[in-house]
């Protein structure tokens, strides 16, 4: 685990540096233009998960034959639950500077939905990946695929105002 938390800290620099040079965000008359920096982020970022997981969980030659076709179906199935994500953020960043109650109403339900999807999605794949490889490593790829989608949450956070009052 303790290469998990390096790989970790690692991608945690990564993303704070790449983020200090991608979102060099254009100001608009009603809030920001971030989607040029968020297309180029998650393109980064899918790249680094995929490679941290090989670190991080330990798989025999025979397992990852089989576990890494069921990844990349999980990994597009939850890259379509993060486009909406990604969709309502640029939403949010264009329209921040004139938000009226009833969009800030649809995006946190919108938004809360989406998480709701995530668990339930992989809530799908447990025991799908079970099937491939022993459930400790599936256990420990969970872990690591939650600890990688919670820094890539950050990461967005970081770069996105809050509601201004």
């Amino acid at each position: 685990m303790g290469r998990l938390i390096l790989s970790c800290v690692v991608l945690t620099l990564t993303l704070t540096a790449a983020s200090q040079t991608a979102f060099a965000q254009k100001e608009t008359a009603t809030g920001v233009e971030v989607e040029r920096d968020l297309a180029l982020m998650r393109r980064d970022l899918r790249s680094e998960k995929k490679q941290l997981i090989a670190l991080n969980v330990p798989l025999t030659e025979t397992e990852a034959t089989k576990f890494w076709p069921v990844y990349d179906q999980y990994a597009v199935e939850m890259s379509k639950i993060y486009d909406e994500f990604y969709s309502i953020i640029k939403e949010y960043a264009a329209n921040q500077k004139t938000l009226t109650d009833a969009q800030a109403s649809s995006m946190i339900n919108r938004w809360a939905a989406i998480q709701v999807q995530q668990a339930q999605t992989r809530q799908k794949y447990i025991p799908i990946v079970e099937k491939v490889i022993p459930s400790r490593k599936a256990a420990l790829f969970f872990q690591v695929d939650r600890r990688l989608y919670a820094l890539m949450d950050l990461q967005v956070a970081s770069q996105i105002p809050l509601v201004a009052q």
